[in-house]
């Protein structure tokens, strides 16, 4: 007999559900069971915790364009899920998630495990978020699931009693009142605004003798359209963190990143521009951008909630930004005054020195800075690379450089620490064939990281290339908070809660069978990045770094310069002296 846990994975099997992220337990046995029957090509992938699930099915969305699934129990299981599919809503991202519950007739009865879970996924999965209460419902709830999270980018939420799970499957619902028959057919999108409309913000963009550029996630597939919009604008490319694989780094007129994470280029530019396109992103701090009146702005958005959000645009053309830069290309003017686009050049060769000389700045024992940089000369073509939350990304954004055909991400929306290694997981599951880099900082790594180091070690004989580097930055102290409690609050490093328990992450690798490397000399960093690319296993890679390095943002108002001063006097003489040194030497490299 088929039960409806068996037409349940049919059903995603037939959308093109490739795998399923989760953890068991009684309140899904339903489903687990049939995962152990199916002859689907449907991989269950265990993680060790449900919020690592919920990571890898965004990740998985984030990297392949596919939706993403994770399964949960019911009561626990379903509230660890939370934070990785908060993740998913922030960013954007089509997942869904399949929860168990307790049986119907239970329901009400201040069962054990009992939780209201229509009230608690009802925010995160608000487009759809439903219960499955009888085995006709099991179609159309898939259906809807599947293609509304893909037609909203976001998240959306079954959810299964464990007696519904095990009832006879309704493959096609009886032609009668009440029923509702879906299907799985291809959607086809117009993705391209009227033709008046492009020719407007075409006007706007000829206009302007200083334009510059800001791409996010919603420009990662138009790279190519990018770029040739900039060559015909004369105008510089700046990125949001989660658009910075959208174009290459070492392209003379990028400037890199944008915000508290970003380079002084991008900063300079968007304070001298007079037109401002932006494609792809809802890049949240409006005090990066133009000063409002400043610039006359396009904004490209496949949501059109999304434009004018952060800066009053007078053009904004929803559609796909890769066919839409397509149908804008041709109206677009070459521009032959090129000072400004020769100053962005300047301004960014500039910029690539401080960054250098920034990363070679001596520190006790190493820069962290240095870590990245080194890394950045040895990306593997066609790798992949995850970051975490905390002072890492601020390396990431700033001294690793992507190339083309390399993929990035991070939790951007949400920033929640404890992603970065089950993002990397997920991306060499999806590519078992491509190189894996995960940057993780030694805080996230004791949440979660090493928790799916166990999975890696579990699942990496099984890959085509098994280079999976999880490189941590091991300085035992929480540091971006740390900078931001000197900074923003004026208050000292309060050591119970800065501070972290030691943990050596390398010999934590060796024990599962992985390689460890602990790396404390700046002359080892490049020989160790070698090795550990070379290595035939995954590794962890451990960098013993400074944690008085400070992530200085391209700018820096005069009330947090006071902050972060009146900090360092509150705090012992070597800490504070150590953090004031390296504060000088990095603005003087700069």
């Amino acid at each position: 007999m088929k039960t409806v846990s068996d037409f349940v994975l049919e059903r995603l099997t037939q959308w093109g559900v490739k795998r399923v992220y989760g953890y068991p337990g009684d309140g899904i046995n339903g489903l687990i069971g049939a995962f152990g029957r199916t002859e689907a090509p449907l991989e269950f992938i265990q993680a060790r915790h449900e919020e690592s699930a919920a990571f890898m099915a965004c990740a998985h969305a984030k990297f392949t364009g596919q939706v993403g699934v994770c399964l949960a129990t019911s009561g626990p299981g379903a509230i660890h899920l939370l934070n990785g599919l908060y993740d998913a809503k922030l960013d954007h991202q089509p997942v869904v998630a399949l929860v168990g519950q307790q049986a119907r007739s239970a329901l009400g009865g201040d069962y054990q495990q009992e939780v209201d879970l229509i009230s608690l996924f009802k925010d995160v999965a608000h487009d759809f978020v439903h219960m499955a209460a009888s085995a006709e419902q099991a179609r159309h709830m898939i259906d809807r699931a599947l293609r509304i999270a893909m037609e909203r980018r976001g998240v959306t939420c079954v959810i299964f009693p464990n007696d519904v799970q095990d009832l006879p499957a309704v493959e096609s619902p009886p032609r009668e009142h009440g029923m509702v028959p879906t299907g799985i057919g291809l959607t086809s999108h117009a993705g391209v605004p009227g033709e008046a409309a492009l020719r407007n913000a075409a006007d706007i963009l000829n206009r302007g003798e200083r334009v510059a550029m800001l791409v996010g996630a919603g420009a990662l597939e138009a790279g190519p359209e990018v770029c040739q919009a900039a060559e015909l604008l004369g105008a510089g490319v700046a990125k949001a963190l989660l658009g910075k694989a959208a174009v290459p780094d070492g392209l003379p007129y990028v400037t890199g990143c944008i915000g508290l994470l970003g380079t002084q280029p991008s900063w300079d530019m968007m304070n001298e521009c007079d037109t401002l396109l932006m494609v792809g992103t809802s890049f949240p701090y409006s005090e990066f951008l133009p000063r409002e009146g400043q610039a006359r702005a396009v904004q490209i958005d496949r949501d059109g909630r999304k434009l004018s959000l952060r800066y009053p645009v007078e053009v904004g053309l929803v559609g796909d930004s890769r066919l839409t830069l397509q149908a804008l290309i041709p109206m677009l003017e070459r521009k032959t005054a090129r000072r400004w686009r020769e100053r962005i050049e300047k301004q960014v060769a500039r910029w690539r020195r401080t960054v250098r000389e920034r990363a070679m700045v001596e520190a006790r024992p190493l820069n962290p800075q240095r870590a990245f940089l080194e890394l950045s000369q040895r990306l593997p073509a066609q790798c992949i690379v995850t970051c975490d939350s905390g002072s890492a990304a601020n390396w990431y954004a700033r001294d690793v450089d992507l190339r083309e055909g390399m993929m990035a991400s991070l939790s951007g929306g949400l920033a929640t620490m404890g992603c970065g290694v089950p993002y990397a997981l997920a991306a060499k599951l999806a590519y078992p064939d491509r190189p894996v880099v995960a940057l993780v900082g030694d805080g996230a790594m004791q949440m979660l990281g090493i928790n799916e180091l166990i999975t890696i070690a579990h699942r990496w004989k099984d890959w085509a290339d098994p280079r999976l580097i999880v490189m941590v930055l091991n300085n035992g102290d929480l540091n971006l908070v740390t900078w931001e409690q000197r900074v923003m609050g004026g208050d000292p490093r309060f050591a119970d809660s800065q501070w972290l328990p030691e943990f050596s992450y390398a010999d934590y690798g060796r024990l599962l069978g992985l390689e460890g490397m602990r790396v404390d000399k700046p002359d080892d960093v490049g020989p160790a990045w070698d090795r550990a690319w070379a290595a035939d296993r995954p590794v962890v890679l451990e960098m013993v770094t400074d944690p008085e390095m400070p992530p200085l943002p391209p700018h820096i108002p005069a009330k947090q310069v006071g902050a972060y001063v009146r900090a360092l006097r509150k705090e012992d003489a070597a800490a504070g002296g150590a953090a004031l040194r390296a504060t000088i030497k990095q603005w003087w490299a700069g």
